[in-house]
């Protein structure tokens, strides 16, 4: 792939073992149909969620792309009475990212980030490299390299 993110440039000077998708050009706009276009499993794609506790921190939290986060399991994991998620309008002055190019790498700084526990069933997860029509996929072992972050039960109960 020519094009590289500042999130590819980030991962390849840390020597950061990772593979990239591109998915410009298609009419992809949900994690869901990103998926579907990259022909993988929607329960290995992470979407990027950025969220404001309380104490006004500001918190990342990934989950699989057709689940919803579900803010009181993931309050308690971050030891927060309560949380929200950000407004679009200040996604990019809080992240340095837009929304829908949203990655746990290279933000502004650094957020406290937590990543569904579903994501220890995967070899590697995918997950936004910072620009829309850009995902890098790893394990979640080359990841600790860049960012630190923690699993936790986040998401919404399914009940099917």
């Amino acid at each position: 792939m020519a094009h590289k993110t500042n999130v590819m440039r980030i991962l390849d000077k840390a020597n950061v073992k990772y593979k990239s998708h591109c998915y410009t050009g298609t009419n992809a706009i949900s994690g869901i149909e990103v998926a579907a276009v990259l022909n993988q499993n929607p329960d290995q794609v992470f979407k990027t969620l950025v969220t404001v506790g309380k104490s006004k921190k500001y918190y990342v939290f990934l989950v699989p792309v057709a689940r919803e986060l579900d803010l009181k399991k993931a309050a308690d994991s971050v030891n927060e009475k309560s949380i929200e998620m950000l407004k679009s309008k200040d996604l990019l002055p809080v992240t340095g990212y837009i929304h829908g190019g949203c990655s746990p790498i290279g933000m502004k700084k650094y957020f406290h980030t937590t990543i569904d526990k579903s994501a220890a069933n995967f070899e590697t997860i995918i997950f936004s490299a910072g620009k829309i029509g850009y995902q890098v996929e790893m394990s979640l072992e080359e990841l600790k390299k860049v960012i630190k972050f923690s699993l936790a039960d986040i998401v919404q109960d399914n009940h099917k």
